[in-house]
């Protein structure tokens, strides 16, 4: 709460850093136009009220935060004299949105010079109309290359992504298309068989047991047992040894196929038992043609349905026509991503999940929480193909306390302890040129820190870095899309909001 208005020194204003360059009758009309006051613990004003007023302090200790979540976190605390914060933007006008940007408390009495800020709009036009240019110049120019650095950084994550989604659709395509051309051969094949089988001397009863045999053997290849190496190796030896002595010719090259689909001696017995001898060569060619048609049909159900987990993985990363905040289940998240990146992770690296499947679902933005994972997991997979060896990748979750631990820990030459503190600034990059543009690690603290209300930190030696991601269990509710001019690019650590200039910091 602030006093009635206090008298307004021009000599005392012409002391403050921002005003010591100007002439007794510019100070004159500052005192005229603006006013002292002097307010007591508490607020000064509130992010999103209309930026009404310039505040310079004079003499006691403000304090700024942003809203976060619903909290407001301290951003900056000051008591150097001097400092401003308030309407920095009314000289744009109309062009941008006149609200304030953060809120602003005083933690004892604390006197300010205050602007009204159409006075301050008016004296910057007037007195330093290229000065105000020049900043207008700066404030949209880096506002549109903040946006084209965004969409450069989504296309390139895009394109690599698109790049190993198209290689993981390409082996089960080109498997169910090999299936497919072997099946045909095997049908025509079969109807071949079918043909010479109706010509022949069978009876009713013989076709009719023969048929049936073929509808057991097709329920027995989808009931196959797993068999290790040796346990096949020896039942393909079984197999032909059984066929060699019923006079089945080369039965050695239809033993490895009766053995995928689990058929066994025991089987085959029960096959001569139910047919004559004269027709057990042709009933064994005619079930081989049965089991190589079911396994080539099971194939293409495997290779489709891999296909069909790729595009629901895609469409999880996407969160295609899904409502961008929501509860979310941080298993699938990271399983869709680890599945679109898996192929530029490659054979190197071993991915390891150890996860706690107990963990309730949280509130989050996911699709932005997707490019947090994205950027993490690629940064730990070049660090580990950096050296020239293979390693391993483990993405871990766990409860601590009332938040979610994401945990991605690598075996990769650590990062040195003299670029640790600045990995998280906007445009520091280890990676060659070309290959990295430096904000992957400050837009992932930006979506953890600024849109879910969580923290990102990092630890790391050699052989062993771990980026740690904490998460609320429970949040506020959304409040709306975020702004894509503001999220997550508005606030490059370490540098001034282009947007909202010496608000973030007192200047």
């Amino acid at each position: 709460m602030s006093t009635p208005a206090l008298p307004c020194d021009p000599h005392e204003i012409g002391s403050l850093f921002l005003f010591e360059k100007l002439s007794p009758e510019q100070l004159g009309r500052l005192c005229t136009e603006g006013r002292m006051e002097r307010f007591a613990p508490g607020p000064v004003y509130t992010e999103g009220d209309p930026a009404t007023c310039f505040y310079v302090m004079v003499e006691g200790t403000v304090v700024l935060y942003r809203r976060v979540g619903g909290d407001d976190v301290e951003v900056s605390r000051t008591s150097q004299r001097g400092v401003y914060a308030g309407a920095m933007q009314a000289y744009l006008g109309e062009r941008v949105p006149q609200t304030y940007v953060n809120s602003m408390r005083v933690t004892e009495p604390t006197r300010f010079f205050v602007l009204p800020a159409q006075s301050f709009a008016d004296i910057m036009r007037e007195w330093f109309p290229m000065a105000a240019h020049l900043l207008e110049g700066l404030f949209f120019g880096s506002r549109n290359t903040q946006r084209a650095i965004g969409q450069r950084e989504r296309l390139l994550a895009l394109g690599s992504l698109s790049a190993g989604l198209t290689h993981e659709l390409n082996n089960p395509a080109a498997a169910a298309v090999r299936a497919t051309a072997a099946l045909r051969e095997r049908v025509g094949k079969m109807r071949h068989k079918l043909a010479i089988i109706a010509q022949g001397p069978y009876s009713r009863e013989a076709l009719a047991g023969l048929i049936e045999i073929q509808e057991r053997t097709a329920e027995r290849v989808a009931k196959a047992p797993v068999l290790t190496p040796l346990e096949a190796s020896d039942r393909e030896d079984e197999l032909a040894d059984w066929l060699g002595d019923h006079g089945i010719q080369e039965g050695w090259r239809v033993a490895p196929t009766f053995v995928q689909a689990g058929l066994d001696t025991d089987w085959l017995e029960q096959v001569a038992a139910t047919v004559a001898g004269d027709i057990l060569p042709g009933a064994i060619g005619w079930l081989n043609y049965t089991v190589e048609t079911e396994l080539l049909m099971d194939e293409i159900d495997d290779s489709t349905t891999r296909i069909s987990h790729l595009v629901d993985a895609a469409k999880q990363y996407a969160q295609l026509d899904r409502a961008p905040h929501r509860e979310v289940d941080v298993h699938e998240l990271l399983d869709s991503t680890l599945l679109m990146l898996s192929g530029k992770i490659g054979p190197r690296v071993r991915v390891v999940k150890d996860y706690d499947r107990s963990l309730p679902r949280v509130p989050a933005y996911p699709a932005e929480l997707n490019q947090v994972w994205t950027n993490l997991i690629d940064n730990a997979v070049a660090a580990v193909v950096g050296t020239g060896g293979d390693g391993t990748l483990t993405v871990r979750t766990a409860r601590e306390g009332d938040r979610l631990l994401v945990e991605f820990r690598d075996t990769g030459p650590g990062i040195p302890e003299d670029i640790r503190e600045r990995i998280f600034d906007p445009f520091f990059t280890t990676k060659p040129v070309g290959e990295g543009t430096g904000l992957g690690l400050d837009i992932s603290r930006r979506i953890v820190v600024n849109r879910h209300h969580g923290s990102l930190h990092v630890e790391s030696v050699p052989g062993d870095t771990r980026f740690t991601v904490l998460l609320p269990l429970t949040g506020p509710v959304a409040d709306g899309e975020p702004d894509p001019e503001a999220a997550p690019f508005t606030e490059p650590a370490g540098a001034a909001d282009p947007g909202s200039t010496s608000t973030e910091e007192p200047a």
